[in-house]
């Protein structure tokens, strides 16, 4: 890969519904305010990513890997990263992984390091967190969370993490940000936590300092028990969905994708199943660049719209991700009742694509700098 020199390599890790889509948006924008280009790498288990539209919506070259996340697609992130170099060729590539993976030190920074020498500089892992997740997970409040092997690969993310983004501040109170930073900091003392609101930009500056005039620390590899890894992805069901919307009149595109999540979300707490993240855009075909976005983190959490549309559509595309304590099947069967739901006199919904899977057994391969 012929690189840059001294390009910046910065990844995000994080659960999934953390925010660390909106966090990677912020985070270009800082690079590309200091004239700085930048190239941004997102990852999935599936196709057709939410987070992908997202990104490129807002001007940023994006290479997305799908199919697998970093560590078992490792060839396929060194061919982003050189799509993007041939392309743009960026001072500062920013990766964002799969929200169920773990262990990304030792499968992706170590031999990031071995290969590319001092071709690019690595930042410390940051891996975010939704504070509200997290009270719940820590027993610092009450509420619907995982089953303890999708816990597993929770708490893992935090143990190899050297910064601990506490994201979405702005969605806790003052005692609950204290308790929760406490915690954090006695469990992890390693890590640097840092809290903001990436949708707000409060905070943020502390991180971006923070991830320029450091390095990653090589340090110890942490232990990981890859049954119970894969045992907690297996748990996870994942959906991508493409739906075609064919209007006879201008109907307002952000009440529909509103309407879409209450259906999914009312079907799936029915069923005492438990939300990770629900994604959905809507981009109308009339080529004006809008992109509604709306985000929904958990099943008895309010859905947040995150962009919205300006102006009525009449066509367009939805893309919907889901991922969920559930199984695949279930998920299929949410979707579709949901496609019903919203399809009227008025308005028709056409599903065109559709796929959904348990993630397989992750197999790294590198790990701690060895081919597999």
């Amino acid at each position: 890969m012929s690189i840059k020199p001294e390009a910046r390599y910065i990844m995000l890790g994080g659960f999934l519904g953390a925010g660390k889509t909106t966090s990677v948006l912020q985070l270009a924008r800082y690079f590309d305010s200091k004239g700085l280009t930048v190239g941004l790498i997102t990852n999935d288990q599936g196709e057709r990513l939410v987070d992908t539209a997202m990104l490129a919506s807002n001007g940023f070259s994006v290479e997305e890997i799908a199919g697998g996340c970093f560590c078992c697609r490792f060839h396929s992130l060194q061919d982003a990263a050189e799509n993007l170099t041939l392309d743009t060729s960026p001072d500062v590539f920013i990766a964002e992984a799969v929200g169920s993976c773990t262990d990304l030190v030792a499968t992706v920074s170590y031999p990031l390091r071995r290969i590319y020498g001092d071709r690019f500089s690595i930042a410390p892992l940051t891996v975010v967190i939704d504070p509200r997740r997290a009270l719940r997970i820590f027993g610092l409040e009450t509420g619907k969370s995982f089953s303890s092997k999708v816990l597993y690969i929770y708490k893992k993310q935090l143990e190899e993490a050297q910064i601990i983004l506490m994201n979405k501040c702005d969605t806790i109170d003052a005692e609950q940000r204290t308790a929760l930073e406490s915690t954090l900091r006695a469990e992890y003392p390693e890590a640097k936590v840092i809290t903001c609101s990436a949708r707000d930009g409060d905070g943020l500056s502390v991180w971006f300092d923070y991830l320029q005039n450091n390095d990653m620390n090589f340090g110890r590899v942490m232990d990981v028990d890859y049954e119970t890894y894969g045992s907690g992805e297996a748990r996870l069901g994942w959906l991508n969905a493409a739906i075609h919307l064919a209007s006879n009149d201008w109907i307002d595109g952000n009440e529909l994708l509103k309407k879409f999540t209450q259906q999914v979300q009312t079907s799936l707490k029915l069923n005492d199943l438990e939300i990770a993240h629900l994604k959905m855009t809507l981009a109308p075909e009339d080529e004006t660049g809008g992109l509604a976005i709306i985000n929904l983190v958990g099943s008895d959490f309010d859905a947040e719209a995150s962009q919205t549309l300006m102006d009525d559509v009449e066509r367009g595309e939805i893309i919907v991700n889901i991922r969920a304590e559930a199984p695949p099947e279930t998920l299929e069967k949410v979707l579709r009742d949901a496609v019903a739901a919203c399809t009227d006199e008025i308005t028709t919904l056409h599903l065109e694509h559709l796929e959904r899977f348990a993630p397989g057994q992750p197999v790294p391969v590198y790990r701690e700098g060895i081919g597999a």
